[in-house]
């Protein structure tokens, strides 16, 4: 199963970038290819929730349908999250929020996922993992701007 792994260094400290992340419902206001993301369910605490994403690929021109189960863990500032039903035959990873200095964080993603299309699959697997590893960038790339943006404002 193919995995992609990215990291970025953000100018803030983990307990905002961390909230910044955990607000998913704000995500669509600052992702550019995430066309709507809605909250189905949360548990009781907030650790637990189910979220439904559409994206865009814009390299092709593709949108994209997940439903995802996510678990927060506060303490650690971690999400290990799964994909429930989607375009994707399966999809899971983890965000890991690090305090690396007083106001800097580093933000880890690690994502598990396959795609199987028949006859035409492994000519696009490729291509597949190239647009997920630009979508997986511009995701940790809009969460530093948010947080960055918010602390100079």
């Amino acid at each position: 199963m193919p995995r992609i792994e990215q990291k970025i260094e953000i100018e803030a400290p983990v307990e905002r970038v961390y909230a910044i992340a955990r607000h998913v419902e704000a995500f669509p206001e600052f992702m550019a290819d995430l066309q709507s993301l809605k909250v189905l369910e949360r548990s009781e605490d907030g650790r637990r929730t189910v979220t439904e994403w559409v994206g865009m690929i814009q390299a092709v021109k593709m949108k994209v349908r997940w439903t995802q189960e996510d678990r927060w863990d506060d303490t650690n500032y971690r999400d290990d999250f799964r994909m429930i039903q989607g375009d994707l035959d399966r999809m899971e990873g983890y965000w890991q929020f690090t305090p690396i200095a007083e106001n800097r964080t580093l933000f880890e993603s690690v994502v598990d996922y396959d795609i199987n299309i028949p006859m035409i699959g492994p000519m696009v697997k490729g291509l597949v993992k190239k647009l997920m590893t630009e979508n997986l960038q511009a995701t940790l790339e809009a969460i530093k701007r948010r947080a960055e943006s918010e602390l100079s404002s």
